[in-house]
This record gives structure tokens, sequence and C-alpha cells, in this order.
């Protein structure tokens, strides 16, 4: 069954899209972190490889589809509409689903759904319009679908954006007892002339954190796969304080950054924005950092919050993977000019100064 949800909104109008946004390949980067002891819960460290997620795999099928496409790549994708640009952007929650499902706690993904999309396409210094939901299960619960999309209109809410419309799909046989999987698509609009691009990155740029909420929506399957080797359950006090469980902690939901982001690009000149999901800094600065540059991140800018401690130490888990696989406690990276970086501080106090562009290329951590 297909049930197609529609809302007129006034002024709504129809684009289509010049370029597909590009989810990254999962991954993450810690900062600084204490070497597991010996007798952690993992023989061997884990990978997010070895949880099922393959991360050469993904990064192949986007070298694929650049061949079919070349102009994608980006966080979102622009196309002119007068003297602006419509921007959008899709994606999901992934396999943090598995941990609602297993809470039985609905009403946050929604949540997530949207920050995963409008966060991709505030990079561009696009204010959000309009959002879609797709919703898919074998088999309709409704008090539980009604709780997904009172999460979507509180995400839509915090972003400042309308719930157009969205589709229900009912395909009995496909999904799992229970279960349900999710995407979502934003549309926003940026004037052309306040386009945040990366092009104007220069040498000695200085490199700014926002902090994220927790895992946000990267990683979750190796994180189930670290609650596995740990003997942790979802319903048992958080390992790393709190004083909640640790199902309650994961769900926190991801930080939906459009209304800081815009008004620090009000106040002073962004080159740069960065969504810091699937590949962390490693893999999602480089993506809008021109050729011959590179990002040096200091460690210790910032402190790696005490649930990524415990999923490194639990799951043995590399500096690097973490880095590959997790925000590590940074979950929106703005670049600007050093000159400008006191007014930004003194616009957003909760920034953290993590780098500068350097000479060279990739991320390097010191």
């Amino acid at each position: 069954m297909h049930l197609t949800r529609q809302h007129v909104a006034s002024g709504a109008c129809q684009a289509r899209r010049a370029r597909a946004a590009v989810v990254a390949a999962p991954g993450g980067r810690p900062r600084h972190a204490a070497r597991p002891p010996a007798a952690t819960a993992a023989p061997e460290g884990l990978s997010y490889k070895a949880a099922g997620v393959d991360i050469a795999a993904g990064d192949e099928l986007v070298r694929r589809i650049q061949k079919l496409n070349p102009s994608i790549g980006g966080f979102s994708g622009l196309v002119p509409f007068g003297d602006s640009f419509l921007v959008a952007g899709t994606d999901g929650v992934g396999t943090k689903l598995k941990l609602a499902f297993d809470m039985n706690k609905h009403d946050t993904v929604g949540i997530d759904l949207v920050a995963m999309s409008v966060n991709d396409i505030v990079t561009s210094g696009a204010a959000p319009m309009f959002f879609l939901d797709y919703y898919a299960t074998g088999a309709l619960d409704v008090d539980a679908a009604e709780q997904v999309i009172k999460g979507i209109v509180e995400g839509c809410r915090q972003s400042g954006c309308q719930l157009l419309g969205g589709e229900t799909a009912e395909m009995p046989g496909f999904y799992a007892a229970g279960e349900y999987d999710l995407a979502g698509f934003a549309v926003g609009s940026v004037k052309q002339d306040r386009v945040i691009d990366g092009k104007s990155i220069a040498p000695g740029d200085v490199v700014l954190g926002m902090a994220s909420s927790g895992v946000h929506s990267n990683g979750f399957s190796l994180v189930r796969k670290v609650l596995e080797v740990s003997g942790t359950s979802l319903h048992d006090p958080a390992p790393w304080g709190g004083g909640i469980t640790a199902g309650a902690a994961l769900l926190e939901p991801t930080v939906i950054y459009v209304k800081r982001v815009l008004a620090l690009h009000d106040k002073v000149p962004v080159k740069g924005l960065v969504h810091i999901t699937g590949g962390g800094m490693t893999e999602n600065i480089p993506r809008v950092i021109p050729k011959g540059l590179g990002v040096q991140i200091s460690t210790s800018a910032w402190a790696l919050p005490p649930m990524f401690q415990w999923i490194q130490e639990s799951g043995r888990i590399s500096d690097a993977e973490m880095r590959r696989t997790f925000n590590c406690g940074i979950g929106m990276v703005a670049v600007v000019p050093p000159e400008a970086v006191a007014a930004a501080k003194q616009a957003d106090p909760g920034l953290f100064e993590l780098g500068k562009v350097v000479t060279g290329s990739g991320v390097t951590y010191v």
C-alpha cells in the first residue's frame, strides 16, 4: 500500500534537481583518546568493515556515479532559480533505527531524518524551505508511524522549514515485523551572491567546530557491534555515565545546525561549511577544500566525549578508525579567515577552534 501525503503551501513551487547530494562513505573522526586497556571486551580491534559497512565499496560507488554525472559530489545539489539557487539534499537515518525498534521509542528518529538533510543543504548557505519524507514498512503500525511523523514535524520546526508532504509505503513481506525505513528530502534556497562553496579557502584560514549531541546518525552498525561484544544492553545504565540508559543516550537526536550556521554566516565571512557525517573530518573536510590545500586539526582542541571514549575502549578501535566512523564530538565545521575568528567566537561562543588550512592535502591530526 502506498499512501501519498501532500500539503499545499503558499508560494510552493516545483523544481528539478541539478546535482544530487552524495552521501559520504561511512566514517568519523575522534580527537585524542586514551589507548584502550588490554582487558577490553573485544579480543581484536573492531572496525566499520568488520561490523558490515565497507567504506571502500562506498567510495568506489561514488567514483562510478561521478563518471555518469560529473557534477555531483557536494553535500547538496544546486540549480539556478532567478537570482537564487534552489538547493536540495536527501538522506536517511541508517541503522540507528534498530535502536529505536529495540527501545520501542520512535519520537526522535524523525528529528534525525530532518537533520541529516537540512544540515547538508545549509553547508551551501541555504535556508531550508520544505521537507518531504518517505516511510516504508511491512505492516503499518499507526502509533509508531505517528511518533515518527511527530519527530519530523519537530525537526522541521527546529530548522524553520515546512513539512510539505510524504509517502507511506506498506509492503508485506519486505521488512521484518515491527521495522520500518525512512528517507528524507529537503529543499532550500540561497541568493547566488551568498553561496558558500569553499572556493576562496586559502592557507591560514581557521577551522571552527560546533559540538555534536552524540553519535548523531552515522556509525551505528559499529556501535551495535560494540554493544554486542561488551555485553551491554540498551536498557542498561549508560556505562559512560549521564544517569540514563545506553539506549536513551544513543538515541539522542542529531543536532540541527541550520539557525546557528545561518546566524554565523550573517556575522562573519564563512568560506566553507562541512557537515560531519559518514567519513568524519578525514573524508568530509577535503570535499570543500580546494586542490593543493589540506587541513591540520589539533586533537587537543576539544575533549572526546565520554560516550566515544567508551566506544573506543570497549571496541578496541584505533584512532584512525574512529576518525573514519564517528563524529567524535564535532558535528559541523566552518572555515573562516583568521581576521574573522574573534567576531565568529563573539557571535557564537560555543565554537571550538580546531585547526587551520595548510598547503598540502587531506586532513592531518596533531
